[in-house]
C-alpha cells in the first residue's frame, strides 16, 4: 500500500509538472499531438509484505491480539508467518469480511477492542513472582488465591478447575532435554506434544481429567518451571491464556526492570493516625513528589520522615482536633488479616466510605509478609488488623513496571511491613504511639498527594 501510494504521488506530481512546461498554444494554431504512455498501476502487496512494513511492536500487539480472540496460536515473536497471515484470514471470515490477510483500520480497531475485553474479563496481568523474580502473567480473576512459599507460588481458582504454579528448585547439570524427562513422571500424566529446545522445553497433554501445559527452563543449577492445569470443560477460555502466558514468561530476566510506572497527578492513599498530636503512618510512594499532602477533613500535613527500606512515611498534621489514634500494641505471627482503608474515589463514585479487605499472609524470607489478594487502590498505607482485633503491620501496595509479550504494563504486588516494624520505625523518629483506640475505621484518614 505505500508503494502505490508513493507511486500515485510522484505520478500526481509529474503531472502537475508536464501540465505546467507545455507550451501555451498560439490562437489559430493547430495543438500537436501529445504522445501518452500508458501508466499501469503497481502491482498490489502481499499480506506477508504488508505486515513485514510494520514495526515490529506493532507485529507482536496484533500476534498477541489474535491470540486473545482465538485465531492464532503460535509464539508471540513479532515474527511474520503463513500462520500469522491464516489467523488474520480466519478472524475475517469470522467476522463476516473477505480473507485479504491484511486488517484495515476499522477492522485491527476492532480486533483490539475485543481483546482487551478478553484480557479485561479474565484479568491478565504480567507480575514479578516474589520468590524468585520470574515474569509471568497471570488470570488474576480466573485464579484469585495465591499461596507462596520459599519454593515459588501458586495461584488457584477458588473450586480448583483452573491452577497455575511457578516452582524452583536446585538440579545437578540439568539439560532441557533432561528436565522435560523428568515433567513426564508425574502420575496420570500423558503428553501429546513436545518441544526440546537448548534453552527452553514445552510439554502439554492430558493429567487426569485435566489438560496440561508445562514450559520450563534454567540457568545455572536453578531450574524453574510454570506449569497450568485446567479442566477440559475450560478449554475455550483458557487456552488463549495459556498462548498469552507462554510468551509473556520470563524465567530469568536480565537488564534492568523498565521502572515504576509514572506517578499520577492526584494519587490517593490511606493514613492510620499513631499519636493524638497529629503522627500518621502512611506509604512511602504514596507521598512521594508531592506538592502538596492533604489530610481529607483536617487539611494539609508535612511529611517528616521517610523508610525507604520499609516503604513507610511519617506525616504530621499540626493544630488537628478530634483525633482517634489507634493503639499499635499486637503483633502476633497471623495466616490471615482486615486491610482496613479508604479507597480511590474513583471506584467508590466520588465517596470516601471506609472499606474492609481480607487478605492471606504469606512469609517470604528476609522480606515482608505478601499480601494475596492486593488490596484496592487507595487502601496502600492502611492498617493489617488479626483475628483479635490487634494491629498487625502496614499494608503497602508495591507497583513495578514489567514486560509483557507486546507492551510494558504496570501491576502491583502487595505487602505487609510488621507491626514491631512500624513501632521501630516510629521510635526512630522520636513519635511517641500513644493511641488507645480499638476502633480502626476511626483511626484510618484519606492521604491525598497533590503533584505536578
Amino acid at each position: 500500500m505505500r508503494s502505490m501510494l508513493a507511486a500515485t504521488l510522484m505520478f500526481a506530481s509529474a503531472t502537475g509538472a508536464n501540465a505546467q512546461m507545455t507550451t501555451p498554444q498560439t490562437p489559430g494554431t493547430k495543438p500537436k499531438p501529445v504522445q501518452t504512455v500508458p501508466i499501469r498501476p503497481p502491482a498490489m502487496q502481499t499480506p506477508s509484505a504488508t505486515a513485514d512494513a510494520m514495526a515490529q511492536a506493532e507485529r507482536l500487539s496484533l500476534q498477541s491480539d489474535l491470540a486473545w480472540v482465538g485465531q492464532y496460536n503460535g509464539a508471540i515473536t513479532g515474527d511474520v508467518s503463513e500462520r500469522m497471515v491464516n489467523a488474520i484470514k480466519e478472524y475475517q471470515k469470522a467476522k463476516g469480511g473477505k480473507p485479504t490477510g491484511v486488517l484495515n483500520p476499522q477492522e485491527r480497531a476492532a480486533l483490539a477492542e475485543t481483546a482487551r475485553k478478553k484480557q479485561e474479563s479474565v484479568g491478565w496481568k504480567v507480575v514479578t513472582e516474589m520468590t524468585s523474580g520470574a515474569r509471568l502473567g497471570i488470570p488474576s480473576k480466573l485464579v484469585p488465591q495465591q499461596a507462596t512459599d520459599a519454593n515459588g507460588s501458586k495461584w488457584t481458582s477458588p473450586t480448583g478447575t483452573v491452577q497455575i504454579q511457578l516452582s524452583r528448585r536446585k538440579e545437578a547439570n540439568p539439560t532441557s532435554a533432561k528436565l522435560a524427562e523428568l515433567e513426564k513422571e508425574p502420575s496420570g500424566r500423558k503428553v501429546d506434544y513436545t518441544v526440546v529446545k537448548p534453552d527452553f522445553f514445552v510439554l502439554s497433554g492430558l493429567q487426569g481429567l485435566k489438560k496440561f501445559y508445562v514450559r520450563g527452563t534454567f540457568k545455572g543449577d536453578e531450574v524453574r518451571t510454570m506449569t497450568i492445569l485446567y479442566d477440559q470443560a475450560t478449554e475455550n477460555t483458557v487456552e488463549p491464556v495459556v498462548i498469552a502466558m507462554s510468551s509473556a514468561f520470563n524465567a530469568f530476566p536480565s537488564g534492568p526492570q523498565a521502572g515504576p510506572p509514572p506517578r499520577k497527578t492526584v494519587e490517593y492513599g490511606t493514613g492510620l493516625v499513631v499519636s493524638d498530636d497529629g503522627a500518621i503512618v502512611t506509604d512511602r510512594l504514596v507521598t512521594d513528589s508531592c506538592l502538596a499532602i492533604t489530610i481529607a477533613g483536617y487539611g494539609s500535613a508535612d511529611r517528616i520522615a521517610e523508610d525507604k527500606e520499609r516503604g513507610l512515611a511519617l506525616l504530621h498534621i499540626y493544630g488537628a482536633r478530634g483525633l482517634k489514634p489507634f493503639s499499635l500494641a499486637g503483633g502476633g505471627t497471623k495466616t490471615s488479616v482486615d486491610i482496613v482503608g479508604i479507597a480511590d474515589p474513583q471506584s467508590q463514585a466520588g465517596a470516601a466510605g471506609v472499606s474492609v479487605a481480607k487478605a492471606a499472609l504469606a512469609p517470604v524470607p528476609n522480606s515482608d509478609s505478601m499480601l494475596s489478594p492486593a488490596p484496592a487502590v487507595g487502601l496502600s498505607g492502611g492498617p493489617a488488623i488479626d483475628g483479635d482485633g490487634k494491629f498487625a503491620g502496614i499494608a503497602l501496595l508495591k507497583p513495578a513496571m514489567v514486560a509483557g509479550p507486546a507492551t510494558s504494563v504496570p501491576v502491583s504486588q502487595a505487602v505487609m511491613v510488621s507491626a514491631d516494624a512500624v513501632r521501630d520505625f516510629l521510635k526512630g523518629n522520636g513519635v511517641t504511639a500513644n493511641g488507645s483506640s480499638a476502633d480502626t475505621k476511626a483511626a484510618v484518614v484519606r492521604v491525598i498527594c497533590v503533584r505536578k
